[in-house]
């Protein structure tokens, strides 16, 4: 019984910053890999981010490498995405993901939130 929120998308200019964050209802939160994942009109869903259950590893797609971090805050139970130069090509609806301790694949992703970068 796990549910997942994103906030924080909005209309933003290129060069902007912009955090997400993703809210996890449930328990043991430090039992779940977190992801970010990205889809654009007309693209298939693809990973951006993803940190470890501690928080201690973490990687990124080649695309964001260098302008987005991924962390997150085990009491709290939220996984944030920090975007800095942001690019008219991030514009898509980004999702949060949970993928618990030995499973294969994320088995629990939120509803989306749409982040839209001017040029």
């Amino acid at each position: 019984q796990v549910h997942l929120a994103e906030s924080g998308g909005r209309l933003v200019q290129a060069g902007d910053s912009l955090e997400l964050s993703c809210t996890f209802s449930g328990h043991r939160f430090d039992n779940y890999a977190m992801g970010w994942f990205r889809q654009a009109p007309g693209k298939d869903r693809e990973f951006v981010a993803r940190i470890s259950l501690g928080g201690g590893v973490d990687a990124y797609a080649s695309s964001v490498k260098g302008r987005f971090i991924i962390s997150r805050n085990n009491a709290k139970k939220i996984v944030y995405l920090q975007m800095n130069s942001l690019k008219p090509e991030d514009t898509a609806v980004y999702f949060c993901a949970a993928r618990a301790s030995g499973a294969a694949d994320y088995s629990s992703w939120g509803q989306g939130t749409q982040v839209t970068v001017s040029s």
